[in-house]
């Protein structure tokens, strides 16, 4: 079977007992009759997720009985129950008909033994699942990461493109050590969050484009220049944070932060922070696992941070902020210089794009360049081959924007000037509008991007009142974070 062209989820391999069927109640009432007791918070561990190996062992300790013996009674009595009493979990059913719809092969991967299963798969349907594991196919199983492997190398995918959909911390355990993503939905015992994992009550409304989010994350960055840290604004801090909130930010490349801007945001938003010199900062809703440059960088620059979008999942976000004079579009549309003297004067932004083009390297995390880089692109104009987007180009980088908007003319992207409809400086002319910041990428795929602007600013210099803290558009792209 071949997975939907338009999901890049690969497969769902889903847990049996509890998570499919409503076994896991049948399973303890097994088990306490064996016992001859009833069961209770302390013995989840060994009960629950658990091989019937596992647990027969258990009780022999316990009982003084033979492990063999005590195996082959939990079996007998489970699968009577099986037999007589199996029932669908609330939502499966329409989940499995829905992948099946979407062309997303589903596996099978369970503790139970193979006779127990196949009840199991009788009663469901064996057609639904292409592939099917138990404790009777792999040298470990649960909590072992070999049953969702072996699972994934039937299906022939990777298992970092794959969602498990678990109902107990041992299938959880082991579906996250064979590199799935997972979506808990608990039976009998909780289940706490995790990085890389969703917690549900319940299968109903779950859709095959949530289960491919979960395997493949959208990752949504924002590049913002803050304006002086957004001080020529009425209560700036809060309208920034509103304005993050509002666009659904992952990630934010901050320039002119004042130094203090990003730890502020990420303290009150409860994200991560990384500041960098006087004028750079990056925050986060993900983990930060390293910074990186240098983090006294001077006003002009780069810096960056790897970031954990979900266990072995990680991207390099870069936050730059390029020199402001000279202006290439004030030179072109008020000084009259042509293309050559256009491209010369671009040296000095040049030069700083190419030393963080440097300590960006060319390794093999996917990599995120944001920032204000204060000259057009190349892809916009016919004039000028503006020699700042064309490096980043060279070097590997897509303008995110451009990949969502082909046309600059039916989508010009301008995020220069909200504020700044004619110049400041008395004339009356109008202030060139032009796109001049960015978010690029290396080893992602974008899915959108657009240019993000709250309210109808008033113009300067009656700005304090604006509900946008800046005098600058941002840019907010989002990414598919693939395997």
């Amino acid at each position: 079977m071949t997975p939907h062209p338009r999901l890049p989820l690969q497969a769902v391999l889903f847990d049996m007992d509890g998570t499919l069927v409503d076994t896991e109640r049948l399973w303890w009432e097994a088990v306490e009759r064996v016992a001859g007791r009833p069961l209770g918070e302390a013995d989840e561990p060994d009960v629950l997720g658990r091989p019937v190996e596992h647990t027969a062992h258990w009780l022999a300790d316990t009982t003084g009985g033979s492990g063999a013996d005590l195996a082959a009674e939990l079996h007998r009595e489970f699968a009577d129950r099986v037999r007589t009493g199996i029932v669908p979990r609330p939502g499966a059913l329409d989940l499995l008909d829905a992948l099946a719809a979407a062309g997303v092969p589903t596996a099978l991967v369970t503790a139970s033994p193979r006779a127990v299963a196949d009840l199991v798969l009788a009663a469901l349907g064996e057609g639904r699942f292409a592939a099917s594991v138990t404790a009777d196919d792999t040298g470990r199983t649960k909590p072992a990461p070999d049953p969702y492997l072996a699972a994934c190398r039937a299906l022939g995918v990777d298992p970092a493109a794959c969602v498990a959909v678990e109902d107990t911390e041992t299938g959880v355990a082991s579906a996250e050590a064979a590199g799935c993503a997972v979506l808990a939905v608990p039976s009998l015992a909780p289940i706490g969050d995790a990085l890389g994992r969703t917690v549900r009550d319940s299968l109903v409304g779950v859709t095959p484009k949530q289960l491919s989010d979960m395997a493949v994350p959208e990752l949504r960055v924002m590049s913002w220049n803050l304006w002086l840290g957004g001080s020529l604004i009425d209560d700036h801090r809060a309208k920034q944070i509103k304005a993050v909130v509002d666009a659904g930010a992952d990630v934010v490349g901050l320039q002119e932060t004042a130094g203090t801007s990003a730890r502020e945001l990420a303290d009150a938003l409860g994200w991560h922070h990384h500041t960098a010199g006087e004028n750079l900062g990056i925050i986060s809703r993900y983990p930060i696992t390293a910074r990186l440059g240098d983090p006294q960088v001077g006003f002009y620059g780069a810096a960056g941070v790897r970031i954990a979008v979900r266990p072995g999942r990680e991207v390099d976000v870069w936050t730059a902020h390029l020199h402001y004079t000279p202006y290439g579009p004030y030179e072109f549309h008020f000084d009259g210089l042509g293309a050559a003297e256009l491209v010369a004067h671009e040296e000095l932004r040049l030069g700083q794009l190419r030393e963080a083009l440097d300590l960006i390297g060319n390794g093999t995390v996917p990599v995120i360049l944001v920032g204000d880089f204060n000259c057009p692109s190349h892809l916009d104009w016919t004039e000028v081959e503006w020699p700042v987007t064309k490096a980043a180009e060279e070097a590997g980088f897509r303008d995110s924007y451009r990949e969502a908007h082909p046309d600059p003319v039916a989508a010009p992207g301008h995020t220069w000037s909200p504020v700044h409809p004619v110049r400041e400086d008395g004339s009356g002319r109008p202030e060139p509008q032009d796109r001049i910041d960015y978010v690029l990428h290396r080893g992602l795929r974008v899915i959108d991007s657009r240019t993000c602007v709250s309210g109808v600013p008033a113009p300067w210099p009656d700005v304090a009142g604006n509900d946008w803290p800046s005098d600058h558009a941002a840019v907010v792209s989002t990414f598919a974070v693939g395997p």
